[in-house]
């Protein structure tokens, strides 16, 4: 495992510093009290607090304000509104690039990052001198393993050489301009803020694409969606690949851990974010990443993809599961994926459960009328959520027990309503995409059986069924409902206070 020697920033925005509050909030009691972020969040703020909001922007002017303002952009409840003026010069940023092979790629990739200084680290090719020309002809420098080391240890012998303050990961098939790295760099003027991802979108580099490079370009894994976030675990994004990455190189230590071959970039966002740095994703910078030219390279590649939980597992416990239910949406979940004649009855009960949990969790002095629709409509997103969550356990992470439920007559209604719901849920995320609906689902399908077949690997490989095991809500997400008045309450003595 790899220590992260530097201690965690100061906690302390900058005077000028402004964050504006996410759309999807619920802003109740005339501003005081906000309802939304990832994961769920209750956020009570005072007079003096709420007055700082301009609309829906705060600027810092003093530690008070930024303080709100930090608890804010922790919770997700609001992101930060970048400032041109706060990018990194062009020589306190260096970029290291892994490269095995591919020089035409790396010429496509190095022309690209000019004027930034670029370290190519290559990874025992099986051609170094072609790679070698091509770091030349772009005045880059060069560091030759002769062991072929996987992305971690070539990204580590990349890092030590570098010397400026800011480092940028950025793999050989990624086209990623210098002016967006430089424009990640802008995150950094929040001192919190040690590392910085964009949105890494497919990319064919052919003329015809083919059905499966056309379904992989337009549903990547590496693509994220387009909200930002503060990067954690149980957050609407939770990790950021390592095809695009601007770091403060101080506080990387030694870098990713060289024992994985997979989820390498996971394990290092989680450790960054276990030892109190803050880790932003940022979509509104887009970089495009080659998609795989086969069939069988785009398969094998998502069942590596799923072979690498069990070893996050072993690290990160319970952060690598597949689903976070509560029992009573759990059953509301199945409830709906059987469509048995009780199946309403239990969805309405788990509904009214929920309704009742988050009501009985909002201040005293909510109006009935708000506290009504609020508690309604995070219950029915609640139930939807299990269901949505369940048919993808069906699918994709358990597939193998899907394919059994379909010998019983249940489990082929359970699995039917999930293709459904996923179905659906592909064609929401999806809609601006130029994909008929049978590629997608058979896009979907394929990508699903084989994530899930790496998954089942890496489990028995590793002799822990860990990485398929859903979780609890912990300590960490929305308390219960005594705690959560009683820390509300207290709030309203202070400026602010965050409930998560």
């Amino acid at each position: 495992m790899t220590s992260l020697q530097a201690p965690a920033p100061a906690r302390v925005l900058p005077a000028g510093f402004v964050v504006e509050l996410d759309p999807a909030a619920l802003v109740l009691d005339r501003g005081r009290l906000l309802v939304g972020g990832s994961p769920l969040t209750v956020m009570r703020l005072a007079d003096a607090a709420r007055a700082w909001l301009v609309g829906d922007r705060l600027v810092v002017t003093d530690a008070a304000s930024a303080e709100v303002a930090e608890r804010l952009l922790a919770t997700n409840l609001a992101r930060p509104v970048p400032d041109a003026s706060a990018e990194v010069a062009v020589e306190d940023l260096t970029v290291v690039v892994p490269v095995r092979d591919r020089p035409a790629q790396l010429d496509r990739c190095l022309t690209a990052l000019g004027p930034l200084s670029v370290v190519v680290v290559d990874d025992a090719s099986r051609d170094p001198a072609a790679v070698a020309a091509v770091a030349r002809r772009h005045g880059a420098a060069v560091v030759a393993l002769e062991t072929n080391l996987g992305p971690a240890g070539a990204r580590n012998a990349g890092l030590a050489q570098v010397t400026t303050p800011v480092v940028a990961f950025v793999d050989s098939d990624v086209q990623a301009a210098a002016a967006d790295l430089l424009r990640l760099s802008r995150h950094l003027a929040d001192p919190t803020v040690v590392m910085v991802g964009p949105r890494v979108a497919g990319h064919v580099p052919r003329a015809d694409p083919r059905w499966f490079e056309r379904y992989d370009a337009a549903a990547s894994s590496l693509s994220l969606g387009p909200k930002p976030y503060a990067v954690r675990p149980g957050a609407g994004v939770a990790w950021l690949p390592s095809a695009c990455l601007v770091a403060r190189t101080g506080h990387l230590g030694a870098g990713f851990d060289t024992d994985l071959r997979v989820g390498e970039d996971v394990d290092l966002v989680w450790r960054l974010v276990g030892a109190g740095r803050r880790v932003r994703y940022e979509p509104a910078v887009t970089v495009r990443h080659d998609v795989r030219p086969t069939v069988r390279g785009w398969l094998g590649r998502k069942v590596l993809y799923g072979s690498g939980g069990a070893g996050l597992a072993q690290r990160h416990g319970a952060h690598v599961a597949p689903a976070v239910l509560s029992p009573t949406l759990a059953l509301a979940g199945a409830a709906a994926l059987l469509r048995s004649r009780w199946s309403l009855p239990v969805l309405g009960a788990a509904a009214v459960h929920a309704s009742v949990s988050v009501a009985r969790a909002l201040p005293a002095d909510v109006p009935l009328g708000t506290r009504a629709r609020v508690s309604g409509t995070l219950a029915v997103k609640g139930v939807g959520w299990s269901v949505r969550q369940e048919s993808a356990l069906l699918l994709r992470h358990w597939w193998p027990l899907g394919a059994l439920a379909c010998c019983f007559a249940p489990g082929r209604r359970a699995v039917a309503t999930a293709l459904v719901v996923d179905s659906v849920v592909a064609a929401t995320e999806h809609r601006d995409a130029d994909l008929d609906l049978v590629t997608l689902v058979l896009g979907r399908r394929l990508d699903d059986l084989a994530y899930g077949t790496g998954l089942w690997w890496g489990a028995l490989r590793g002799r822990s069924p860990a990485a398929l095991r859903p979780r609890r809500p912990g300590a960490s997400r929305a308390p219960r409902s005594g705690q959560l008045r009683k820390l509300l309450r207290r709030a309203q003595q202070h400026p602010e206070r965050v409930a998560d």
